[in-house]
C-alpha cells in the first residue's frame, strides 16, 4: 500500500537485472542422465549433490524429462521393451 500511495500506479512486478535461476538446463539433465545410468540405485538426494542443484530439480528431470521412475530402489524406465519383457518373464 505504501508505494501505491507514493504513486505506484501497476500491480505487475517490476523489471528486475540478470534473469531468472533455472536448473533444468540441458547441461544438468544431461548430467543426471550419466549419473542414472552409471549407477541407478542412487537416492534423489545424493543426485542433487552430485549436480549441485535442489532435489525438486532432479525429481521433475527423473520424471519429466529422463521419463524414469522408482521401482524398488532403481531408476528403471516407464515403458519396457519387448524383450526387456520377454527377459523378465524367462528370468523367474
Amino acid at each position: 500500500m505504501k508505494r501505491f500511495s507514493e504513486g505506484r500506479e501497476r500491480v505487475t512486478d517490476e523489471e528486475r537485472s540478470g534473469r531468472p535461476a533455472k536448473s533444468r538446463t540441458e547441461e544438468n539433465i544431461a548430467k543426471v542422465r550419466q549419473i542414472v545410468r552409471e549407477n541407478r540405485r542412487l537416492t534423489v538426494r545424493n543426485i542433487a549433490e552430485q549436480v549441485n542443484i535442489d532435489r525438486e530439480t532432479v525429481r521433475k528431470i527423473l520424471t519429466e524429462n529422463l521419463d524414469v521412475r522408482k521401482v524398488c530402489a532403481k531408476m528403471v524406465p516407464k515403458e519396457l521393451t519387448e524383450e526387456q519383457k520377454q527377459r523378465r518373464v524367462f528370468s523367474y
